[in-house]
């Protein structure tokens, strides 16, 4: 009984963070709708491809935000204070759904630690 109780202490955390969780697997769809949709304005390293695109690595990047908020603001298009452009409603891919931004969210947190 020992032996059982040792071995599920330590394999249950390894078991918590296997690349096929359902984040795991949402952050890797989120990658694909971000290289499609999302990486002409906010670039590969997230930190804006285009002069008046958040820089999501910054202190106060848009990842602060909770993910209901920042689903809304993806869902009907966003202008940031003092941008010169707005971001359109679903990043411009009027095909994406709630899921692919809820797993767009998902990657960006993953990616840059927010």
């Amino acid at each position: 009984m020992r032996f059982v109780t040792l071995l599920l202490v330590l394999i249950a955390p390894a078991l918590a963070f296997a690349d096929d969780s359902p984040v795991a697997a949402d952050a890797a769809a989120g990658k694909a709708v971000y290289s499609q949709t999302c990486i002409a304005c906010h670039g590969a390293d997230g930190k804006g491809a285009i002069p008046g695109v958040k820089d999501f690595t910054a202190k106060d990047s848009p990842l602060s935000k909770s993910d209901a908020e920042l689903v809304i603001n993806v869902s009907q298009g966003f202008q940031s204070p003092g941008s010169f452009m707005a971001m359109p409603a679903m990043g411009g891919n009027p095909t994406l759904t709630e899921t692919d931004v809820r797993a767009v969210l998902n990657y960006l947190r993953a990616a840059f630690g927010k």
